[in-house]
């Protein structure tokens, strides 16, 4: 078996690992309850369906026909007149981008691993104290946790596909899915898990507005890792003989499917604490920490439990988002995968640091530009503008520039004509539009 290869099982388990991330398992399970509960589902199903596995498989359609890197993946399928698309192929620059930051918070949750093994707070006040604590004083463990997650996402990479990101995933996935059924079978005997099904399930209208689906489309279409060539370079080594229109319902169902379970299991354990469902960070670094420790012996194992889940989403998650630019520096460049990898973790680890520290008291100020400190500008630049950008790219050179034969030749096979031209009609005019309509949304030029 080719060494540079997924097998097909390790396609899926790895573009899994890349959608789901802490977005699924925390921030789904929040939005669904602030925007309808079950008809916020319904609409998120469908714009799942509709728009992110669209362009979903634009994507996977993309690397599996010329199994390059992300750039001359578009060079190569672009038509002679219109090489200026390859420039679609740098979208790879977004991921590190979000990388530099994402691996702070996978930094926090490796902190919080330790301290759900050793000493939780007892309290949401203290709890509370915890986090800012870290968060805005404690610069040497943010940079001890940070470096660490840094280093087994760069190590990952540094080991190929095979003998890295596959068998990564093959060991983080099973077990995230194993550990989140056991804490789900175990909320279910909890008395809050009633209130946690209707919280997410039950069609509250009052709560659901036109922004509403805005919110649905656009985190529909970011849980998937689309816009930012993750899904090209990881198709770029998937095997012929992969149906992709399976795979790639294969692994969007799956990252459903735990983001469901993710917010079933939370909001069963809030609500039999008595507690009300709080909003990002607050939820899983201040309130779920007090929760587990009012618990007992049962809390502290489902403390562990939970921080490891969430360490090995956002491992999987990190490590595709540096995987297309260091096979853009290996195939392009000729530069050794190991110093590929370390080389951009370098630079982009740097900037990571800056961010950090951006959200610490003492240097909050000076790495404060306008409204935002650098670490919120990176986390708004990207999600309110890149990603929706690289987003459109896909689907306008897919629908519009690609040769249809070569479009239809690598679909037909597996949907037929009926279903492809459904999925054509989608990815030219429903997809694009959508998006636009997002990022107009997410940057405030246009607020529903």
């Amino acid at each position: 078996m080719n060494k540079n290869r997924f097998t097909r099982l390790g396609f899926i388990l790895a573009a899994a690992g890349s959608a789901v991330g802490l977005g699924n398992i925390w921030k789904f399970p929040y939005i669904t309850g602030e925007n309808g509960g079950g008809v916020f589902v319904m609409v998120y199903l469908l714009t799942v369906i509709f728009i992110g596995m669209s362009i979903f498989i634009a994507e996977v359609v993309l690397g599996s026909r010329v199994n390059k890197d992300s750039v001359s993946t578009v060079e190569t399928l672009a038509p002679k007149s219109k090489k200026y698309w390859r420039y679609t192929g740098f979208t790879f620059l977004i991921g590190v981008i979000i990388l530099s930051f994402y691996a702070i918070v996978v930094g926090w949750i490796l902190n919080y691993i330790v301290i759900a093994a050793t000493a939780l707070p007892s309290s949401v006040s203290e709890a509370e104290t915890v986090f800012l604590g870290l968060l805005k004083e404690d610069i040497v463990s943010q940079l001890i946790y940070y470096t660490l997650g840094f280093l087994i996402i760069a190590y990952t990479i540094s080991k190929g596909i095979k003998k890295g990101i596959e068998r990564l995933n093959n060991v983080l996935m099973p077990a995230l899915l194993i550990i989140l059924l056991c804490m789900f079978f175990y909320s279910m005997t909890l008395d809050g898990f009633h209130q946690a099904v209707e919280f997410m399930f039950y069609p509250n209208f009052e709560k659901f507005h036109a922004s509403s689906i805005i919110i649905a489309v656009g985190h529909a279409f970011f849980t998937l890792s689309l816009g930012m060539a993750t899904i090209i370079t990881y198709s770029a080594s998937l095997g012929k003989d992969v149906n992709i229109v399976k795979a790639s319902i294969s692994i969007v169902t799956l990252d459903t499917l735990i983001a469901i379970v993710s917010g079933l299991i939370i909001f069963a354990i809030v609500y039999s604490a008595g507690q009300e469902p709080s909003k990002g960070p607050g939820l899983v670094f201040i309130t779920l920490p007090a929760i587990f420790y009012e618990m007992g012996s049962i809390g502290n194992l489902m403390a562990i439990a939970f921080f490891i889940a969430l360490a090995f989403a956002s491992i999987t998650s990190s490590v595709s988002i540096l995987e297309p630019t260091v096979m853009y520096l290996v195939e392009r460049r000729k530069m050794s995968r190991t110093k590929a990898t370390y080389g951009v973790s370098a630079f982009f680890y740097l900037l990571g640091v800056f961010a950090l520290l951006s959200n610490t008291n003492e240097f909050s100020s000076a790495l404060t530009f306008g409204s935002k400190n650098l670490f919120d500008w990176l986390d708004f630049v990207t999600a309110a503008i890149l990603l929706p950008i690289g987003g459109i790219f896909v689907a306008l050179f897919v629908g519009y520039i690609m040769d249809k034969n070569v479009v239809r030749e690598a679909l037909i096979p597996f949907m037929g004509e009926k279903f492809f031209a459904i999925w054509l009609f989608l990815i030219k005019y429903v997809a694009p539009l959508a998006i636009i309509i997002v990022m107009l949304n997410e940057t405030g030029i246009l607020k529903f």
